[in-house]
């Protein structure tokens, strides 16, 4: 049986480093994400595999919710409509 042991604090606090210096990179560059690819890969070396999705699918997140509370919700237009 193989059991992931949980990261230790030394391991956590370079993950999210590495996820915090990533996601200021891509703040600085969001039109080139490229820029920041030696940090993206640095942050997959330094966090577990299920860190990595959860904190993609968080900075997406964040993302659309800072534009909502900036632009409001606008509904998608009705498909079909002529």
């Amino acid at each position: 049986v193989v059991t992931m042991a949980a990261p230790t604090m030394e391991e956590r606090k370079a993950c999210w480093d590495a996820r915090d210096e990533f996601w200021q990179c891509l703040d600085r560059h969001p039109d080139d994400a490229s820029t920041c690819e030696t940090l993206r890969r640095s942050f997959e070396s330094r966090c577990p595999q299920q860190w990595v999705k959860y904190f993609d699918k968080r900075r997406d997140f964040l993302i659309y919710k800072k534009k909502l509370e900036t632009e409001g919700y606008h509904p998608p237009e009705a498909a079909g409509k002529s």
